[in-house]
């Protein structure tokens, strides 16, 4: 199997159609028909259903339209990577990050990496840990802001630095809620209340902070982005468990945001694979962000480096 082949499969996948397919690729239609059906014979499924004007993927071609792309998006990865080892003034850098203010600090060093090589492209995908540590292991990503604490045997295979500020937890509601006239929220205050948290904190920070009386916690619904939870809060549907200034709860939001109490706090941590090779952008972003927190009197410059015997 080729990876001109797969170029081909993936464009009459998007365009449900031969002959728009065989346009964008510059190749003619029957060229590009005999492809796929060899690439049928090859696989021994078939994946398309033709039809007189469009085609369809058949279930084992939607699966291989999945595993295409990833394929091919590494492949377009190795090329580029290639391309810029003898660049020091630019490449492609690929980051996984999750939500929390701190994105901030790698928004800044970004920038700042940017005006040093203009020829730098970043390219940012958003997601919990589950969701960005999966491409990080299929080598889409070259790191992964998580706000999990990397620890265990999970994450062994990672090489870590910890960002030097904590994300602190909060209720988003209505601004004219009763429960805004607090200043900070317990589990009595929440017990039995409609609650939105994404599910990977429902299951892991949550019961930190409710203990033994996580029970009373009613769950109303999940949400990955807080924006999203913050819409439903509104609306008085519920009350959306997040960080703080992920959501806007200015005065004109019809929002308020108020603090957990016992006070309950998140780390961000940026990791790459270890062992990983990385691009020199890569390097260098790193360096510069290893720099930059030598430079703010942090201990994190060092990074958090374990070799599975800590």
């Amino acid at each position: 199997m080729e990876i001109r082949t797969l170029r081909y499969f993936a464009a009459a996948a998007r365009e449900e159609n031969m002959t728009r397919a065989a346009a964008q690729l510059h190749v003619s239609q029957p060229t590009l028909s005999k492809q796929m059906k060899a690439l049928e014979r090859e696989l021994g499924h078939k994946l398309f259903v033709r039809r007189s004007f469009s085609i369809e993927l058949t279930e084992e071609g939607r699966l291989l339209r999945e595993r295409a792309d990833d394929l091919l998006r590494l492949a377009d990865r190795i090329e580029t990577d290639f391309l810029a080892l003898g660049d020091i003034t630019g490449g492609d850098l690929y980051l996984g990050l999750a939500e929390s203010y701190q994105v901030g600090l790698l928004a800044r060093q970004l920038k700042r990496l940017k005006q040093e090589c203009p020829g730098l492209h970043y390219h940012i995908t958003s997601g919990d840990t589950e969701q960005v540590t999966e491409k990080l292991d299929r080598g889409l990503l070259d790191f992964a802001a998580i706000v999990e604490e990397p620890d265990g045997e999970r994450f062994s295979r990672y090489e870590a630095l910890p960002l030097p500020a904590a994300d602190r937890w909060g209720v988003v509601l209505r601004r004219d809620d009763p429960l805004a006239g607090k200043e900070a929220v317990t589990v009595d205050d929440l017990a039995g209340l409609p609650l939105f948290c994404s599910e990977q904190s429902w299951a892991r920070d949550i019961p930190t902070w409710a203990g033994s009386r996580m029970g009373e916690l009613q769950l109303e619904g999940t949400f990955r982005l807080p924006y999203n939870g913050s819409v439903f809060a509104r609306e008085g549907l519920g009350y959306l468990l997040t960080f703080d200034r992920l959501v806007d709860t200015s005065p004109s939001s019809g929002l308020a945001f108020r603090p957990l109490t016992p006070a309950l706090e998140s780390r961000m941590y940026l990791i790459w694979r270890r062992r990983q090779a990385l691009s020199p952008i890569a390097e260098r972003f790193l360096a510069r962000l290893r720099a930059s927190l030598a430079d703010d009197g942090t201990d994190a410059g060092q990074g958090n480096k374990r070799d599975g015997n800590d």
